[in-house]
């Protein structure tokens, strides 16, 4: 070492953030969406003495450094006031995701130890039912006006009224930075939901990640707008993103649908906003019956489930609108990688690019192994499955034993992939729903993606059905537009140009919708239990090809 070399370790905390979201970016604001023609607005430096009033008021209940405190709520924000407050303070965020069945909610509620829940009053008919199976729960704090009877009566406590008693100007403890700030669990298709701790670190760096060029790009000079719920991963990270740098940012709380968010986007004129392809599609349908000005937008991130080339082209197509598909996982904070092109690609050459998973986001190291955990060259067609680290991918679950999920430092992500030697991931599925059909192997991503492009189809997801045979066969469910009607044996003349010929399914069953986790993915479990029970068979619903 050098003698003399100065080393200046400063924390990066979600403190930090704070700091400076009240001061240099004190005259950016954030914008809710209350009701239908009304929105609230705040500047950051308002909400900043908001959180010092949360902060000095939950510190009065008796929250302390490590406790967590749990949020049941929609993007709004009050919401951003505990995605800061809580983590500054010294305790831990942790999201509740609205979606959830109720046992993996009381589950999680449990496992976390949460010792206060937030609470808006619109989802308080979700959260009431169970509060009798809250083992660590001391006190509920509602947000809004709204009927809380439902709750606990002597642990109810209005929020304004909370920080009405609360003293301004709260004294914030040195946080050691690698200390958690938030708690996000994961989805749980497969057991019980696990938790992914995300340090202010981690947050931090993650933060600063999403304002890079080549990832999201967020900066000062934008509007941005999680449409993603605050309680999946952070919100992508924009809601500390954007404050970071000065970004507006726009809650639309509970109106996710069409018309409301065009009306955000034209009204707010906003940049950037993330959200996964289901409610795209539904944005996408209302923009073009009523053609709302959505020209503001210059980047709009879409993940959480492969974006269907065809729902990009319609955007930028028909309204102009720049969607740029990224991957990621709650236990990638989620940023891992955004599709941008490489430079001097001509736009018809772009596709190649926009359509994979992304490049690996800077401060992400990825691999692909094998079935033996050897690594394979990233020459764009050997495939295995997608491992990842960095400084805020996680490496381990809060409390709960995953051998199989980490080893030597790296995250296995359970995706099937391959990498060119550019650093472009093109997932090709999720290792439990590849199909294997006569020793070969079907991506039933890609079959969707093609399935979606169709001008009759809304949504499609295809599953594997056994086959005597084969072993395998691919099952496509469709749903098809309103007022759309297509025959099995056009579909598949349709992908006959568009994927191997082996590859299109000989049966296809059409639904009335695919059903969806708690984050608004495609859960084909729930297909294959339909299969399984014998709904996706010998139904008027099912066509095969040739009979």
């Amino acid at each position: 070492m050098l003698e003399g070399l100065v080393q200046n370790d400063h924390p990066l905390t979600v403190g930090m953030i704070l700091r400076r979201m009240r001061t240099v970016n004190g005259d950016s604001e954030v914008v809710t969406l209350r009701a239908p023609g009304q929105l609230d607005r705040a500047t950051y430096r308002e909400v900043g003495d908001r959180c010092d009033l949360l902060a000095d008021a939950l510190s009065k209940l008796g929250v302390g450094e490590g406790d967590r405190v749990g949020t049941f709520m929609w993007n709004n924000q009050e919401h951003l006031e505990a995605y800061y407050a809580i983590p500054a303070m010294g305790a831990v965020l942790h999201t509740l995701n609205l979606r959830l069945f109720p046992e993996q909610l009381v589950y999680i509620v449990n496992h976390a130890k949460d010792k206060v829940i937030i609470v808006n009053d619109s989802v308080i008919p979700l959260l009431a039912p169970h509060t009798d199976k809250f083992e660590t729960v001391e006190k509920y704090i509602v947000v809004g006006d709204g009927d809380s009877s439902a709750l606990p009566q002597d642990k109810v406590i209005k929020y304004e009224d909370l920080l009405a008693s609360a003293e301004p100007g709260f004294q914030y403890p040195d946080i050691d930075d690698r200390s958690a700030s938030g708690l996000c669990y994961t989805s749980g298709t497969t057991g019980d939901p696990k938790g992914v701790l995300y340090s202010n670190r981690s947050t931090f760096l993650h933060a600063i990640a999403s304002g890079m060029t080549d990832s999201l790009g967020v900066s000062g000079a934008d509007i941005v707008m999680p449409v993603v719920p605050m309680f999946h991963a952070q919100a992508w990270g924009l809601a500390y993103a954007a404050p970071l740098v000065g970004a507006n940012l726009v809650m639309p709380d509970k109106f996710l649908q069409g018309e409301p968010l065009a009306k955000l986007i034209e009204g707010e004129k906003v940049t950037v906003a993330g959200a996964v392809p289901t409610l795209w599609m539904d944005l996408l349908r209302y923009a073009d019956e009523n053609k709302p000005d959505l020209s503001s937008l210059r980047c709009v991130p879409c993940g959480g489930a492969a974006v269907p080339k065809s729902l990009m082209e319609a955007f930028q197509e028909r309204h102009g609108v720049l969607i740029v598909q990224a991957w990621g996982m709650t236990e990638t904070s989620p940023l891992g990688a955004v599709a941008r092109p490489p430079r001097g690609v001509s736009e018809e050459e772009s596709w190649a690019y926009r359509t994979t998973a992304g490049r690996v986001a800077p401060g992400v190291e990825a691999r692909i192994t094998d079935d033996e955990g050897k690594e394979v060259a990233w020459d764009g067609e050997s495939t295995g499955e997608l491992e990842v680290r960095g400084p805020w991918i996680a490496s381990a679950y809060y409390e709960t034993d995953a051998p199989e999920k980490f080893h030597d430092g790296w995250l296995r992500t359970g995706d099937v992939a391959a990498i060119n030697p550019q650093g472009y991931i093109r997932i090709t599925d999720r290792a439990k729903d590849v199909i294997k059909s006569g020793g070969e192997w079907i991506s039933s991503v890609d079959l969707e993606n093609e399935l979606m492009s169709h001008p009759a189809v809304r949504e499609a997801a295809v599953i594997a059905k056994p086959d005597e045979r084969y072993t395998e066969r691919p099952l496509a469910c469709v749903v098809l537009d309103e007022g759309k009607e297509v025959q099995a044996g056009e579909l598949a003349s349709f992908l006959l140009d568009r994927v191997a010929k082996w590859w299109i399914p000989d049966e296809y069953a059409f639904i009335e919708e695919v059903p969806k986790t708690s984050v608004g993915k495609f859960d084909k479990k729930v297909l294959r239990a339909r299969l399984e029970d014998g709904e996706l068979t010998d139904r008027q619903t099912v066509e095969k090809i040739g009979a």
